[in-house]
């Protein structure tokens, strides 16, 4: 990571040379020798960043050089932001700015003479590009596992079958009166896992329809918090009185706990629900939201786990209690093979060893999973140095499981560390975003480009190594893609110990936290869950680079804006903002009101335009001040979370030429000044107008684009636009009840790497030559289409087309027909039919790798004949492959 940032800064002092040498005069020289000094330390890094995490003394050394780094980087940005302000070129100025420059050049370049002894002491060796090589291969082999797109049709969880298979009876009887299913267990032993087996299993999903909602608990929880989390969760719309007139989500937010309980109940009164309460310490938490579900004898279920076995046996007058035991020996061996992939060929020694090691693992799940993804990564030789580790540290015969964590941890590449303990800022529980994660990460200069692929890329692989390790756990997908994932207890309380021992971050938390001290240590990132009045009072860490505010508690609105007037002042070196972050415990907080907030929002404004640094911000301001634009010039990441209300961003975009991300809800009537960005990866959410009105030739790295149209006009996309976008991935056009309609799809064929096409509008007819134009494509979304004929033979001709969704209103005719050698890769496939289609004519050859499949009737009455072959076929879960709920725009 660090070698990374000094690559960077090194290459930025270049780049300075040649680009500002007509401002520079006499520092000219200062400026290459400091290039050159700092270069000749870089290739000492890489042994360093390997040492560092046993090494408190080295990593001190690391993290000095980090912000000699970063220092050296704000000054040349700085400066270069001064010398192109137009009012900016007086002698005077000129002389005064050469002055300071060659005043901090001569700083730094004693930091350096100061750190470079150490290095000797530390006896720190060149690795040139040799460190990491395993691990690269590693990546690259799981970037192309990545490329094969998998789905969650049902989960395959090893041991666990008799548990689900009794569990699921409990869930599926006839008893029509609500009744509560407690799993307890240790940490570890999977209840969250098959909490999800059954919250995702075909009979559960028939019998509750779509009311089914999932929550997790946690050690801190407020009931009003929770009560709004599973209204969403449902995804209810709420009942504003007597005529149905609907709240919107903004009027959630205003109810108190007893407006909540009633509002929850009315919504529920009709139906046949289930809930999942995850994760829950207290016997009162089922009490406190009894209350908001009704008893309606509908057959509702609720399920709950915990590790307190009191909380399970006491929940509910009407419950079922059920310990979940430990894997046999059998069951463990198979789990662990599973996540080693191992073939170990007749290796009696290998296979010895690894049934040692197993066996001392008790049959507790995270730790045979843990282990396996520790010693898929290790040679065959290098198992005995595994088992003698843990041999030196067993309890009671067994592993201990935070040695077992720690050491999977200790034996991680250097590249992935500061990754793993930053998802340690995230509150217990969350369901973290896994593209913010990437973004962030890439802020915080974690990731380095690739040989042949950018750093969002590399950070993806990142993740998939964490997943493949058990180190975080895939959560839910999303179009095939994991899109959230979440950290174990036990894993998120290692990489908090391993932060603070580093001062990789520092997390203050209002409810937990109630007698804070008066100093709070500086640190380069912190991670605020709950603010309290003294916990502001106490902020003056001009250390900080990152900063998170995931939720303000009761503090006033005045005390709000007052402090993040401060904070700006303050904090002037943070490259990471976010006012905003969502996540499964923590709600994003409006930060002002309308009244005594003003004139703190007006000061902020002005504020956040003074943090020059920032790479990430993300926030919940929809009208952007030309100023902070202009200011914040090496910006990579925008997003704005208030998207109820449309943003407007000034002409002065423009100049964000490191912009990498642009994320909200831009529509309306204005234009978007955003032609000539052109490391543009990523537009969400633009109005159609807007969008037609830019130029797209230099849009030359945008990968993925949102287009959203009127529900009160009628519009043309005409595809066009698009031909210029040759790195476009994902293309997503038009929400539901969209006034949207297509021209041909001719033109994307100069969209050669188009993996992603989602259209909601009419479109009448497909290409004949469909196959050709999108030769990529693994992911079809048509919806609202209208075809005139039935779009079955061209569809099944596209050549790597993996899912397909044919949502309603795409054809209305009688008759579908697939014919033999059709759909040679489709494995999941879901067709919301018209009543008017009858039949569907499947030919013996056709979908052979078909793994899910489900036929949708919104009106009841659909009589489509099918083969009885594809009726046994597993029901994909629609969630997967609705409307993206993450950055998402509402309306």
């Amino acid at each position: 990571m660090v070698d990374a940032v000094v690559s960077f800064v090194v290459e930025r002092l270049g780049d300075f040379l040649i680009k500002e040498a007509v401002f520079l005069c006499g520092v000219k020289k200062e400026v290459k020798r400091l290039k050159e000094e700092l270069g000749s330390m870089q290739h000492l890094l890489k042994d360093a960043e390997e040492k560092q995490y046993g090494d408190p003394v080295i990593h001190k050394w690391v993290s000095d050089i980090k912000e000699l780094a970063y220092d050296i980087e704000d000054m040349l940005y700085a400066f270069r932001l001064k010398v192109r302000k137009p009012k900016w070129g007086c002698f005077p100025c000129v002389c005064s700015s050469l002055f300071d420059i060659g005043k901090q050049i001569e700083d730094f370049r004693k930091r350096i003479n100061d750190l470079s002894p150490s290095s000797q002491s530390f006896r720190l060796q060149d690795l040139g590009n040799r460190a990491g090589e395993g691990s690269s291969k590693t990546l690259g082999k799981l970037r192309e596992l990545r490329r094969s797109v998998s789905f969650a049709v049902e989960e395959n969880v090893v041991g666990v079958d008799d548990d689900a298979h009794k569990l699921l009876a409990k869930l599926l009887d006839d008893d029509p009166r609500r009744f509560v299913v407690s799993i307890y267990g240790m940490g570890g032993l999977g209840k969250t896992t098959i909490a999800r087996k059954l919250y995702h299993h075909i009979d559960v999903q028939r019998k509750f329809k779509n009311i089914r909602a999932w929550v997790a608990v946690s050690q801190e929880y407020t009931a009003r918090d929770l009560l709004k989390r599973i209204f969403k969760s449902f995804g209810f719309e709420v009942e504003k009185n007597e005529d149905q007139e609907k709240f919107s989500t903004s009027d959630l937010e205003k109810m108190d706990e007893d407006d909540l309980r009633r509002c929850l109940h009315k919504s529920l009164q009709r139906y046949s629900y289930l809930l999942v309460i995850d994760d829950v310490w207290d016997k009162e938490v089922w009490g406190i939201l009894k209350a908001a579900f009704p008893d309606n004898k509908n057959g509702s279920r609720v399920i709950m786990t915990t590790r307190n076995e009191e909380v399970a046996t006491s929940s509910d007058e009407r419950s079922h209690s059920h310990r979940l035991r430990h894997l046999r020996e059998e069951e463990s061996w198979q789990l662990f093979c599973q996540k080693t992939s191992q073939i170990f060929n007749g290796d009696e020694e290998l296979n010895k060893l690894g049934t040692e090691m197993v066996k001392k693992c008790n049959g507790l799940p995270l730790a045979i999973v843990v282990l396996g993804g520790l010693l898929s990564n290790k040679k065959p030789q290098e198992w005995h140095g595994v088992r003698d580790h843990l041999w030196r540290h067993l309890k009671a015969g067994s592993i201990e499981i935070n040695s077992l964590l720690a050491l999977s941890f200790d034996s991680l590449p250097h590249q992935l560390k500061p990754c793993f303990l930053y998802l340690s800022l995230f509150p217990e529980d969350s369901e973290i975003v896994i593209e913010k994660l990437i973004y962030l990460w890439v802020a915080e200069g974690f990731i380095s480009e690739g040989e042949d692929c950018i750093m969002e890329e590399v950070a993806k692989d990142y993740i998939n190594e964490l997943i493949n390790r058990s180190l975080i756990q895939e959560e839910r997908r999303y179009w095939g893609r994991t899109s959230t994932c979440r950290v174990h207890d036990l894993l998120r309380d290692l990489a908090i110990d391993m932060a603070k021992k580093f001062n990789f971050l520092y997390i203050y938390d209002g409810i937990k936290d109630s007698n804070i001290s008066s100093v709070i240590p500086p640190c380069p990132r912190q991670a605020i869950y709950c603010a309290t009045e003294r916990f502001l009072s106490l902020q003056s860490n001009s250390h900080s680079r990152s900063l998170f505010l995931f939720g303000f508690g009761d503090i006033e609105f005045a005390t709000r804006g007052q402090w993040l007037v401060n904070m700006c002042r303050t904090f002037s070196y943070l490259r990471v903002l976010d006012l905003g972050v969502r996540t499964s415990g923590y709600e994003h907080h409006k930060i002002f009101d309308n009244t005594s907030g003003y004139e703190h929002h007006k000061i902020f404004d002005k504020e956040i335009a003074k943090l020059i640094h920032l790479k990430y911000l993300g926030w919940y301001k929809r009208l952007i001040d030309s100023s902070l634009i202009y200011n914040l010039q090496r910006l990579q990441t925008l997003v704005i979370y208030d998207t109820v209300r449309k943003a407007r961003l000034p002409t002065e975009i423009s100049r964000l030429q490191e912009l990498r991300h642009l994320i909200g809800g831009f529509i309306g009537d204005w234009r978007l000044w955003i032609d000539n960005l052109t490391k543009l990866q990523t537009l969400r959410h633009v109005g159609l107008s807007i969008w037609a009105q830019i130029k797209t030739e230099k849009l030359v790295n945008l990968r993925e684009l949102w287009v959203v149209g009127s529900f009160s006009k009628q519009e043309v996309f005409c595809f066009d636009s698009i031909a210029n976008l040759k790195s476009l991935r994902i293309l997503v056009v038009g929400q539901k009840w969209d006034k949207i309609s297509f021209s041909s799809l001719q033109p994307l064929s100069g969209c050669p790497h188009l993996m992603d096409l989602r259209l909601n509008g009419k479109l009448e007819k497909l290409s004949e030559d469909i196959h050709q134009v999108l030769p990529n494509l693994e992911c079809l979304c048509l919806a609202f289409s209208y075809l005139e004929d039935d779009p079955m033979p061209l569809l099944e001709k596209l050549p790597k087309l993996t899912v397909l969704y044919l949502d309603g209103g795409f054809y209305e005719g009688k008759k579908m027909m697939s014919s033999a050698n059709g759909f040679q890769w489709l494995e999941i496939l879901l067709l919301e039919v018209a009543d008017e289609t009858v039949e569907w004519q499947v030919e013996d050859g056709a979908f052979p790798r078909l793994k899910g499949l489900r036929i949708i009737d919104q009106s009841g009455k659909s009589n489509l004949n099918y083969p009885e072959r594809l009726r046994s076929l597993p029901s994909p879960d629609l969630d997967e492959f609705g409307d993206y709920p993450y950055f998402s725009t509402r309306r």
